[in-house]
């Protein structure tokens, strides 16, 4: 006789586990501590097996009668019910572990540890606001990139966050690309993306540009109050204007003596990078390294520990400290400061500047500057640069700044 739902809840436990049968080999095992399991008893090369479906009431007598019928359907195909019982788990399992979440998290322990607290907890935010709740489950090799232009697109509509959506679909890519290297997917398709996303809108960091205040400002950095490690990066910032992050992460071992250049990797273009070193730029490293270079494998450690690099914070913040605010100078006002005035009041080619900004810089065959291309000219130019903030500085300690072009164009 087939069992009820009433009968079912009318069922008391007794002192030996007993079976309350359904039909077909279907029955709800009943415990004496009253828990309730659905098992189905057949048959498989001439072996009696069962088969564990659920526990009652999460499993329903309804839904425990179709995986019943789906069972017998099986058993119909020579299919053993158990054994691809276990296959469907293995699948589930393989696939939460190549899961965009799984893989993201992994990528994150991997490539973010060194990054900085501030850079490491926004990114951790936005795959966890913007990508784990629609793709997270995902296997990652199952992900299109139409899944992903929807998710990009989501943030846009509605919180009108352009810039956000850019730095997710760049977040989104790393991942993918970690994956592809680990054996988790074949392809990245936020390649296939770019276009899609409308352009965010240009924002203009502030920067001195007029030689008078230049040298204002070189006075007011000589003059800081503040520990060897923040001065030097201060000093540093004119002379080298490269990108604030890559400032703040360069190691001593990038550093070619030998050479009196800096060797790394752009941040944003990812290329090997040169930064020809002055005279100047000499004589406060080899100070910077008296107090670094023995405890610390950064130039600029962070003072909470030497382990990790200075905080994003600390030249915005000296900046502040000196009286310039966010409208009037920032760390990454030092390359709009260089780029202009080596430009407009030294004379350098612009190719040269832009490629010593580690700008994406091709020649007029449209193939990318390597990293060495020019670089004679370079360093004549950080020296010319160093000597000519220097200049300002002198000129400003005696109040007689001129800004008049300094000479041609250079050749």
């Amino acid at each position: 006789m087939p069992l009820t739902a009433k009968a079912i809840s009318a069922a008391q436990p007794k002192e030996k586990d007993y079976k309350l049968s359904d039909e077909k080999g279907l029955y709800l095992l009943i415990t004496k501590t009253n828990k309730r399991y659905w098992r189905l008893k057949y048959r498989f090369a001439g072996k009696e097996k069962v088969l564990a479906i659920g526990v009652y009431p999460e499993v329903s007598l309804k839904e425990a009668r179709a995986a019943r019928d789906k069972a017998r359907q099986q058993l119909a195909e020579h299919i053993d019910p158990s054994m691809q019982k276990q296959i469907d788990q293995m699948i589930k399992h393989q696939e939460s572990d190549n899961s965009f979440k799984r893989v993201a998290l992994e990528w994150f322990e991997t490539k973010m540890a060194d990054k900085s607290e501030k850079h490491r907890k926004r990114t951790k935010s936005a795959i966890e606001r913007d990508l784990f709740p629609y793709i997270g489950k995902r296997p990652i090799s199952d992900i299109k990139a139409i899944e992903l232009l929807t998710v990009l697109k989501k943030i846009i509509s509605e919180r009108q966050a352009v810039e956000t959506a850019h730095r997710v679909k760049q977040t989104a890519g790393q991942i993918f690309r970690y994956a592809i290297a680990t054996g988790r997917t074949e392809r990245d398709p936020t390649r296939d993306l770019d276009g899609s996303l409308p352009s965010p809108k240009e924002k203009h960091l502030a920067a001195i540009t007029d030689p008078k205040d230049v040298g204002r400002l070189m006075v007011a950095i000589d003059e800081y109050n503040a520990t060897p490690v923040v001065k030097a990066a201060l000093r540093l910032s004119p002379l080298w204007f490269c990108r604030p992050g890559e400032l703040r992460h360069m190691r001593w071992d990038q550093v070619n003596w030998e050479e009196k250049r800096i060797e790394l990797q752009a941040s944003k273009t990812h290329q090997e990078h040169i930064i020809p070193l002055s005279r100047q730029s000499l004589e406060i490293l080899e100070e910077l390294a008296l107090h670094t270079r023995h405890r610390s494998e950064f130039l600029f450690p962070s003072a909470r520990g030497a382990s990790r690099p200075m905080s994003d914070n600390a030249v915005r913040t000296a900046l502040r400290s000196m009286g310039y605010d966010n409208d009037t100078m920032t760390a990454h006002g030092f390359r709009a400061m260089a780029r202009t005035l080596l430009d407009e009041v030294l004379g350098f080619r612009v190719e040269w500047i832009e490629q010593q900004l580690a700008h994406a810089v091709k020649d007029p065959n449209g193939r990318a500057y390597n990293r060495t291309k020019h670089l004679n000219q370079r360093f004549e130019m950080m020296q010319r640069w160093a000597d000519y903030l220097d200049d300002l500085k002198a000129q400003a300690l005696t109040g007689n700044v001129i800004s008049a072009s300094f000479g041609a164009k250079a050749g």
